[in-house]
């Protein structure tokens, strides 16, 4: 209970900052350059050297992918009839497709299920929704937008990123058989620890929502796909057709069923992919998601047996 409560108010107190401070958004930045360069990294190498390894953890990473797709063809498809354009479409398949598996979903899998819930969350983060920033959902970018990138520079953004670097080491040390010293275990663990009162700190510092969006019917499709299709659609396929069950299950729907994802966000804006839809998915998203979490955490309980 603890944990939950600290989720609330690490958010709220990141929100009551963001009206006190002049320039909250250099503040937010410094978090979240923490988060990638610090915090990331040390969980990576905390945990996934311990991680059993087994066919069935592929499903939750294929479901990262599979949500991403279902996105853009959604997305598409209903973009096309409605006339929305292609910087609209461009910007609900990035933001409708890639959830916020780390900076939201990290403290709540963490509060809801403790370390063995992390570590496939980690798996499902690392493996799925950062590789997916970092290749798919850039050519998706590209696809909707005239601003191009080269294949040399995304590769580079790839292989320098230090969670995916720390993430390589992690899955390394475990086909090795190589586990991390005590006291370094303890360190990492140490700022492990720190991940829930800054990320969500870091989320409360950028939140800005604007009373128009209450009417902005691409906004709500975009997070009545996100929040709600989509991660009952992947219940159903990972629940009915594969062999993937309990703890796995539940953290992939759950991870699924998370926010839109800030970087997915920040690249729809650097696209210049409708940037305001963009602000506004993360921006209701956030608050919004506690409240659709909660109704998944029910569903998942009360449906998939342990």
């Amino acid at each position: 209970m603890a944990k939950i409560a600290l989720i609330f108010i690490s958010l709220g107190l990141g929100m009551y900052l963001r009206k006190q401070l002049r320039e909250p958004e250099k503040l937010a930045k410094l978090l979240n350059q923490y988060l990638i360069f610090v915090v990331l990294p040390a969980i990576a190498l905390k945990y996934l050297p311990t991680l059993p390894l087994s066919p069935e953890l592929l499903l939750p990473i294929a479901a990262a992918w599979l949500s991403f797709l279902l996105a853009w063809g959604f997305f598409h498809l209903i973009g096309s009839w409605r006339n929305w354009g292609p910087g609209t479409i461009g910007c609900l398949t990035l933001t409708g497709g890639l959830a916020n598996t780390s900076f939201v979903g990290f403290p709540i899998i963490d509060a809801l299920y403790g370390t063995e819930g992390l570590k496939i969350a980690l798996l499902i983060d690392q493996a799925g929704s950062f590789i997916l920033v970092s290749t798919l959902a850039v050519i998706v970018a590209n696809t909707y937008s005239a601003a191009k990138s080269s294949k040399s520079s995304l590769v580079k953004k790839v292989i320098t990123f230090p969670p995916f670097l720390f993430f390589i080491i992690g899955i390394s040390m475990n086909l090795l058989e190589l586990t991390v010293h005590p006291i370094l275990g303890f360190g990492l663990e140490t700022l492990a620890q720190s991940l829930t009162p800054v990320a969500l700190g870091a989320v409360g510092l950028q939140l800005q929502i604007e009373k128009s969006a209450f009417r902005d019917r691409q906004l709500w499709t975009g997070l009545t796909f996100k929040l709600l299709l989509l991660p009952a659609g992947i219940w159903l396929l990972f629940g009915g057709l594969s062999p993937l069950g309990g703890l796995p299950l539940k953290i992939t729907v759950l991870e699924m069923a998370m926010a839109p994802m800030i970087t997915g966000s920040i690249l729809a804006i650097s696209y210049n992919l409708n940037p305001r839809l963009a602000s506004l998915m993360v921006g209701v998203g956030i608050p919004l998601s506690f409240l659709t979490i909660a109704l998944w955490y029910w569903v998942v309980e009360s449906f998939i047996l342990a």
